[in-house]
């Protein structure tokens, strides 16, 4: 069990209420039970409470036992000085505030419905890919619907502050924030991280002095990656002319190239190699190095397609890989890799600026242009899918992907809202008995 559980039983009043009384014996009657408080600080504020005729009016702390109180350090931070009740699961050491007074605790060993207890241990202690595996098509697709929503805007404002984050570290310059942002998104899964260290590496500003030369841009960008061959290794003269080139800026710009190593070639298709990716985002800064305000003026999904479709130079229509040749093709940004630009880089740049400006016209163009992609392919999504739940668009599968990852991963269905409809029965006590096994690891945990 996890105090997290304790929250929720007092959160939504889930326990016995009947004849409520502190450890030493006094009669607590509550009036309001408070407001989650979900930052620093004793775990609800503004309780109002009634103890052995006394009114009380302050904040409320839960434990499992109630001796996490001096493991936590709470007996050295006054805050907690405001606590007017200490709930536990187990009181297993009295409590003092600051100034000597004990404070009144409450045990809910006893008072937890065994149903509702019986469900809580399952979703912890689950062997599938979600805790609710089993009991998901139990849950009102309406109830569900509205819960992706509330988890894509939690997503959404993380992926923003993110950028924002990326803004300031870039000098307050959205234009740089908006290239490290795109360089990654182009990196894939396997290689986002290289490509934004490629991006932090070669500053846009020196970029946007050689925009007019893609050969200077390509230049600086696969010199930078570290993947550009030695002389002798490929002769061709298109290489030649790059590390010609590069030799030169290198010493102009005082740049430092990252190492070869961190990128990724194996289990990839060709197309989304990194050095072709490295080649299609010098062709974009080469057509326009204000993607970010072009990106802001874009009057909807076609702009902003055709503002990332671009064609390669004439070496890399035959070739994945320096000195390989390969059949010769129109090698462009296909719709898969634009979708994932659309939706890694684009989306929280707006809703970013959208929060900057508080505009909401840039907040509800991220989340329409979500809406309007389709769903992403990926194996979160997949097993969504295999458990009854499909995503209809990209919005759905972004929140999805966030629900997996912030609350199915760590166990936190009593903040989930699918997790709470489960907890939630009609019968609190109606639930399948533990097994032998379930019920003395649980006794060994609470007693």
């Amino acid at each position: 069990m996890r105090e997290d559980f304790l929250h929720y039983l007092w959160r939504l009043a889930r326990f016995d209420l009947r004849d409520l009384r502190t450890t030493e014996g006094h009669p607590i009657t509550i009036q309001q039970f408070g407001l989650h408080n979900t930052h620093a600080g004793p775990d609800f504020d503004d309780a109002r409470l009634t103890i052995n005729g006394l009114q009380w009016a302050g904040r409320v702390e839960m434990h499992l036992r109630s001796s996490d109180w001096y493991a936590h350090g709470h007996q050295e931070d006054p805050v907690y000085d405001g606590v007017i009740l200490h709930v536990v699961l187990e009181e297993d050491r009295i409590v003092y505030r600051q100034d000597g007074s004990q404070i009144p605790c409450l045990e809910l060993r006893g008072r937890i419905p065994a149903g509702l207890r019986n469900t809580y241990w399952r979703l912890l202690h689950h062997e599938s890919w979600v805790p609710c595996a089993g009991q998901l098509t139990n849950v009102a697709v309406p109830v569900r619907t509205i819960w992706l929503q509330r988890v894509l805007s939690e997503r959404l404002e993380r992926k923003a502050a993110a950028f924002t984050e990326l803004v300031a570290r870039s000098d307050k310059d959205w234009e740089a924030a908006f290239y490290q942002s795109l360089a990654r998104s182009m990196g894939g899964k396997v290689n986002a991280d290289a490509m934004e260290i490629l991006a932090r590496s070669l500053p846009l500003r020196v970029l946007q002095k050689h925009k007019h030369s893609l050969l200077q841009l390509e230049a600086l960008l696969f010199g930078q990656s570290g993947l550009l061959p030695e002389a002798g290794a490929d002769d061709a003269p298109y290489v030649n002319r790059l590390r010609r080139e590069y030799a030169l800026l290198r010493v102009k710009y005082g740049l430092q190239p990252i190492p070869a190593t961190a990128w990724r070639f194996l289990r990839m298709r060709p197309n989304n190699f990194p050095t072709v990716r490295i080649a299609q985002l010098a062709c974009l800064y080469h057509r326009s190095a204000q993607l970010f305000g072009k990106m802001l003026a874009a009057s909807g999904e076609r702009e902003l397609r055709n503002m990332f479709s671009v064609s390669l130079s004439n070496y890399w229509k035959d070739h994945y890989r320096f000195g390989k040749v390969a059949k010769r093709v129109e090698r462009r940004l296909g719709d898969t890799a634009i979708r994932s630009i659309l939706v890694n880089a684009v989306v929280p740049a707006y809703f970013a600026y959208g929060l900057h400006r508080s505009d909401d016209r840039y907040r509800e163009k991220a989340v329409d242009l979500l809406e309007a992609q389709p769903a992403e392919k990926n194996a979160i999504v997949a097993n969504w899918k295999k458990l009854g739940w499909p995503a209809r668009s990209a919005a759905e599968s972004q929140a999805q992907i966030e629900l997996k990852q912030a609350y199915c991963a760590p166990t936190r269905c009593t903040s989930c809202v699918v997790g709470c409809a489960i907890l939630n029965r009609d019968d609190p006590n109606d639930a399948p008995l533990l097994t032998v096994h379930e019920e003395t690891h649980l006794y060994a945990l609470t007693g």
